[in-house]
């Protein structure tokens, strides 16, 4: 077995994980001055994701065969679902902010997604139906969900000013919860081609949300990034 650290090590070490975080998107809402519209565009396509991941979260403790993980990632599902308070769900609280913050709440909610984010929900679709795809799929998300959640919240801050996002604000509270629990999963053993296997489902993860960044990135004006390959 490869000690866990190091097993971290190479998923955070990944050349698709580091093409992803150098995505332009997340240099350009530090200086670009989006319109109401671009800015709704990014939280309309981002619904897409974060509507299906309690749904992904329950269909991977499912999947996942040992205690310790169900365990695990049932804690992050907790949390995303509100903790039995289905208006503390992260769904519900992102509606309630972008609204709070001036736009339409059946457009945040209702809008179609393009095809690389509907590629995306069912990149996670298709994870939870093995263990090591699932883990690998958790474990790049929630090493990569306080990045992207913060460039929302920026773009959200620089179109409307508003500075005290709710649902941003939840994500820096809780993210380490579930940065701690995905690193918990990966305390179980595993054979070298299991490793393998999650090594890859991260790295598909990261190329999915690539692609999707790719299209917000070229539907607000500037040019995308060079696609993970």
């Amino acid at each position: 077995m490869t000690a866990t650290l190091s097993f971290a090590d190479q998923l955070g070490d990944s050349p698709v994980h580091k093409n992803f975080r150098d995505h332009p998107f997340f240099a350009m809402v530090d200086t670009a001055d989006f319109t109401k519209e671009q800015a709704g565009t990014l939280l309309e396509q981002w619904w897409h994701p974060l509507h299906y991941f309690p749904t992904f979260l329950a269909r991977c403790v499912a999947v996942l065969p040992d205690i310790a993980s169900k365990s695990a990632i049932t804690r992050i599902l907790n949390q995303e679902a509100g903790g039995g308070k289905a208006s503390r769900a992260h769904e519900v609280i992102y509606a309630d902010s972008m609204e709070k913050a001036g736009f339409e709440r059946d457009r945040v909610v209702g809008t179609a997604p393009y095809p690389e984010t509907a590629a995306l929900v069912e990149g996670y679709r298709k994870a939870s139906e093995s263990r090591e795809s699932a883990l690998g799929f958790i474990f790049a998300t929630e090493t990569t969900d306080l990045l992207m959640v913060s460039s929302i919240g920026k773009a959200i801050e620089r179109t409307t000013g508003v500075t005290d996002n709710e649902w941003v604000s939840i994500h820096v509270e809780q993210e380490p919860d579930h940065v701690e629990e995905a690193n918990h999963v990966l305390l179980a053993d595993f054979s070298a081609e299991q490793e393998h296997a999650v090594l890859e489902a991260a790295d598909e993860m990261w190329q999915l949300w690539t692609a999707f960044f790719d299209r917000l990135v070229l539907e607000v004006g500037v040019g995308a990034s060079t696609p993970a390959g």
